[in-house]
């Protein structure tokens, strides 16, 4: 009885055995396989300048300095991935530089996509950054303006003004105003031509000066004329009835003083006296003539002769003129 009891123990505990031989490689693998949960990378971008002043066309370099701070929370290797709505990308890494020379204005985009090297999207991150271009108007400029100054003056004649505008006249009418240094605007006031009254200013000069009203910077131009100092004769001296020599010395002096303008006239004015003979004043003017022509050498083309008003007394004048000067009439 007892022996029976024993070998069905003894089966039991077999069939025990085999049955932990037969689990035991499950129990195993079990504690074997584990389970990696990968973080995603931290990414943030930055620019050295988020504003920059460039217009379209501009060839002088616009950078922005573009940098990323990148982090893989399990040490995998970051790759990165530069692109940009517009300009280029020069470098690579985390920090590059961005050329948007020759950009629009407005907002341009510069993206960023990283991944750490897992295979997983979830090991990817993806981040931009906006920089404003901006382009500022055009500096304001002035048409051109030109004054044409008259050619010729004459002394106490009017003299006209004439401007000329050109260039860029924008949307502006322009206003004009001129304004002068001396004389007076006697017409064409707002308009791009005056003409101005110069009594009194011979050997004096005036300037017209033109600003166009309208512009926001000054737009003006301005133009001078000299006038003439007007060219009189000269009275050199004057003699009555004198003897032979002292008339020739009178006379020496007469051309030494010619000689310093070789342009210049003589100008010999006789009066007759009351008491005089009718043939007095002839000769003397044929002996004044005689002398500066054959004994001087004076040019007989220099000699003016006239004869004067009648005075108490035989009277001679010598007058010397400056080429262009008006012939001194006899008095």
């Amino acid at each position: 009885m007892h022996r029976r009891h024993f070998s069905l123990i003894a089966l039991f505990l077999s069939l025990a055995l085999v049955g932990l031989g037969f689990f035991a490689p499950e129990v195993s693998a079990q504690k074997v396989k584990e389970t990696f949960v990968y973080g995603p990378p931290t990414l943030s971008l930055a620019a050295d300048k988020t504003v920059i002043t460039a217009c379209e066309g501009d060839k002088n370099p616009s950078l922005v300095s573009l940098s990323a701070k990148a982090a893989s929370p399990n040490g995998n290797t970051i790759h990165y991935r530069w692109t940009t709505s517009s300009g280029s990308i020069k470098g690579d890494g985390a920090s590059v530089s961005w050329d948007l020379t020759g950009a629009k204005a407005g907002f341009h985009r510069a993206f960023l996509a990283i991944d750490s090297s897992s295979g997983d999207e979830a090991c990817e991150a993806f981040s931009s950054i906006a920089v404003l271009v901006k382009c500022p108007p055009p500096p304001p400029v002035c048409p051109n303006v030109y004054i044409a100054c008259p050619d010729r003056v004459a002394v106490d004649q009017p003299v006209t003004f004439v401007s000329t505008v050109t260039g860029t006249l924008g949307n502006v009418t322009p206003t004009y105003n001129w304004t002068v240094s001396a004389g007076r605007i006697i017409e064409g006031q707002g308009t791009p031509t005056i003409k101005v009254d110069t009594a009194g200013l011979a050997g004096q000069s005036i300037q017209a000066a033109l600003s166009l009203s309208g512009y926001t910077l000054d737009c003006s131009a301005s133009c001078s004329v000299q006038f003439p100092v007007p060219l009189t004769c000269r009275k050199f001296d004057e003699f009555a009835e004198l003897s032979r020599n002292d008339e020739k010395a009178r006379l020496d002096n007469f051309f030494i003083d010619l000689q310093h303008d070789p342009a210049s006239t003589a100008h010999v004015i006789v009066h007759p006296g009351h008491r005089g003979k009718p043939a007095a004043v002839q000769t003397q003017i044929t002996n004044i003539v005689d002398y500066l022509v054959n004994s001087r050498g004076l040019d007989a083309r220099r000699i003016v002769t006239q004869v004067g008003p009648q005075r108490n007394d035989l009277m001679v004048e010598l007058w010397t003129c400056p080429q262009g000067a008006m012939p001194k009439p006899a008095q």
